[in-house]
C-alpha cells in the first residue's frame, strides 16, 4: 500500500511553504498487517522548527513524551495482537471493517468511524473480505489507574 505525503514548513523568509511532497509505502509489522509512520514529535508543545524528516524517528507502538501518526492496513485474517499502550490513540478507519475486541465486547467500527483509545487492552480484527486501513494518532499518556492498580502498556 502506498500514501501521498505532503509536508509542510518555511522558507527562509518565513513563508509557508511545502518541504516534501512524496508517496511512501508500507513495510510489513507482522503477518497481514503493513504500517507507515508518517511523523512524529517529541516533547510538549511540539516544536515546528526545523527540517528534519520526524517520520524517520526510532519508536515503539506509542512515543513517549511524544506522538506518533500512522497509517496501518489490516489484510483479512491478519494475526491479532492483544496490546495496551501508554498512550491516548485517536484511530480513524480510512477503509474497510475493523472489529475492535477489547475484554468484554467487540465493535464493529466502518469507514469513516473514529475510536478514542483510552489506554484499553484491545486487538484489531480485519473479519471482512477486503484490507482495511487505519490512521492512528497516538499522544504519550499516563497509565490507566483503575482503583489504585495501574494498568501498563502490554503486548
Amino acid at each position: 500500500m502506498q500514501f501521498r505525503r505532503v509536508v509542510t514548513g518555511h522558507d527562509a523568509g518565513g513563508n509557508a511553504i511545502v518541504k516534501s511532497d512524496e508517496v511512501v509505502g508500507t513495510t510489513p509489522l507482522r503477518e497481514g498487517v503493513n504500517a507507515k509512520v508518517m511523523w512524529t514529535t517529541e516533547g510538549f508543545p511540539v516544536d515546528n522548527s526545523g527540517d528534519a524528516d520526524e517520520s524517520l524517528r526510532v519508536t515503539g507502538t506509542f512515543h513517549p513524551n511524544g506522538t506518533v501518526f500512522r497509517l496501518v492496513e489490516f489484510l483479512p485474517g491478519a494475526q491479532p495482537r492483544n496490546h495496551r499502550t501508554d498512550s491516548i490513540d485517536y484511530g480513524v478507519v480510512v477503509s474497510g471493517q475493523m472489529h475492535m475486541e477489547l475484554d468484554q465486547e467487540t465493535v464493529v467500527l466502518n469507514a469513516g468511524d473514529v475510536v478514542v483509545q483510552r489506554g484499553t487492552i484491545h486487538n484489531w480484527v480485519n473479519k471482512g473480505p477486503a484490507p482495511c486501513v487505519m490512521a492512528f494518532i497516538l499522544i504519550d499518556a499516563k497509565p490507566v489507574d483503575v482503583g489504585g492498580k495501574v494498568l501498563h502498556a502490554a503486548g
